[in-house]
């Protein structure tokens, strides 16, 4: 039953039912309006200050596009384009402060948003809400990560082309102010169909998704990876790295202990601090984001494949990468940071279809279908399903010129295949 709608700058006016306002008004949600969509970007970007809740009500908007369309070729039911609203609006409940950085800290215990947002559907009042209106939260958990079986009701929330994807691509790019993110999204979602269980693309919206594939691929130069939107989300990771064990910001022992952490409330956390060693450092690349005083890139390389994987450091390895680098810049290591992508062009999910095997279909003569995939249609498949490899080297700004001389001959040096980052 409709309570209502909600006026929003991209999509127009949002039609709500009784179930998702009521679960739009538990605290895991409205929790939601405290963590920004993009992190560190507003930085770089002073509009991007839109949230991970806003965010959520589109992705529950497009998702019920997606039902309409299905349940229009006889695939599902109502009850079943309910379903797929609840999980688009509840798929990102478990993201943590500053939302995909905080991933990086969760990973070490294990976790990720997915599962705990998984937890929070099915443990707290927003499972009361769900059941007050006769829905099962552990089916909607499994949906909201698309995880339910495997089917095409679960690509429509995580999938190649998915609600979620077609909502941050168009409000990523409205409210960052770029143009990059102009994408049909109802010519795309209009040309859906299943074939084998697949949720697959008629050949006649090819261009929509060429359009929609090329501007994932712009808005992750010019914004996700920004050269400064990254140096701000460095500072930030590395904050939290520093001073997890003694703030316990993965240490939660339980869901309300998660759920009080927001991106206000760590930042406050980080500039609090007292002592002096790695949480002093911490402290100081708080305030330095705090103060938007920015480390600075002194060096950057698009690499092969072959090269990124090899430079794929982590944990020790990259310690010892960046302390090499410092002592020879003489450059203060503890901000030096070596930073790798490692982001599709296009995106995909893990475990989930690779991205050069997205699936569209193309109508016979006798009007039955043929399943092809994009790398067979479109002459931009080569570029645009790849993966884009950036190497980059930052550090402050009174060490720049040292450090950039220094990274320039370090790159340039042949590198042993077992130690990547030693001569």
């Amino acid at each position: 039953m409709k309570w209502g709608e909600i006026k929003d700058p991209i999509h127009g006016y949002i039609e709500l039912s009784e179930a998702e306002r009521e679960a739009l008004d538990t605290g895991p949600m409205q929790r939601l309006r405290r963590i920004r969509q993009l992190g560190a970007a507003h930085l770089t970007y002073p509009g991007a200050e839109h949230s991970r809740f806003q965010h959520s009500l589109g992705v529950m908007h497009l998702s019920g596009l997606f039902g309409e369309r299905l349940r229009a070729l006889g695939l599902i039911s109502v009850e079943e384009v309910s379903r797929l609203r609840l999980a688009g609006l509840l798929h990102d409940v478990g993201h943590g402060p500053f939302s995909h950085l905080f991933d990086e800290l969760l990973e070490r215990r294990g976790l990720s948003h997915e599962e705990l947002g998984r937890r929070i559907i099915g443990e707290t009042a927003v499972a009361d809400a769900l059941r007050d209106h006769g829905f099962h939260p552990g089916e909607i958990s499994d949906l909201s990560v698309g995880r339910l079986g495997g089917g095409f009701l679960d690509q429509v929330v995580a999938g190649q082309f998915s609600a979620d994807t077609l909502d941050y691509l168009v409000r990523d790019s409205y409210y960052t102010g770029v143009e990059y993110g102009r994408v049909d999204v109802r010519r795309l979602i209009d040309s859906v169909d299943v074939l084998g269980d697949v949720l697959s693309m008629d050949t006649t919206a090819l261009y929509a998704l060429e359009a929609f594939l090329i501007a994932r691929y712009e808005m992750f130069k010019a914004v996700y990876f920004h050269r400064t939107v990254r140096a701000a989300s460095l500072m930030l990771i590395r904050a939290m790295e520093l001073a997890d064990e003694a703030l316990g910001l993965t240490d939660f022992n339980s869901l309300e202990e998660y759920l009080r952490l927001d991106d206000e409330a760590v930042m406050s956390l980080l500039l609090s601090l007292g002592g002096g060693g790695e949480l002093e450092t911490a402290r100081r690349l708080a305030s330095m984001v705090r103060g938007r005083r920015l480390l600075k890139c002194a060096y950057e390389s698009f690499l092969h494949e072959e090269e990124a994987e090899a430079l794929r450091l982590r944990g020790e390895e990259r310690g010892e990468l960046e302390a090499e680098l410092a002592e020879r810049a003489g450059a203060d290591h503890r901000f030096l940071y070596v930073d790798v992508s490692t982001a599709p062009s296009v995106p995909y999910n893990p475990g989930s279809r690779r991205p050069e095997e997205i699936r569209l279909f193309t109508r016979r003569a006798d009007g039955s279908r043929r399943a092809v995939d994009f790398s067979e249609v479109s002459p931009l498949a080569s570029v645009l399903l790849g993966y884009i490899n950036i190497l980059r080297v930052y550090c402050r700004a009174e060490d720049l010129k040292r450090v950039r001389r220094e990274a320039e001959r370090f790159f340039a040096e042949p590198r042993s295949p077992r130690n990547p980052h030693r001569r």
